[in-house]
């Protein structure tokens, strides 16, 4: 029956220190994302161009 103090014990112990682990990389921008904004801005054009066709398509929903 000790054992599985004992287990239980060193269990708590490591998620404790990989707990501590992560929260130690996200503070220190670990896992920021670097790569996705300098990507993000080909795409820009894309997304202004279908948001017109969106208005237009619905004004002409509307006159019809």
């Amino acid at each position: 029956m000790s054992v599985i103090y004992l287990l239980i014990t060193i269990s708590i112990i490591v998620a404790v220190l990989f707990l501590g682990a992560f929260i130690k990389a996200v503070k220190s921008g670990q896992y920021d994302d670097d790569y996705t904004p300098s990507v993000r801005m080909l795409f820009d054009d894309e997304l202004v161009k279908e948001k017109p066709n969106k208005i237009i398509q619905t004004e002409k929903q509307k006159t019809i």
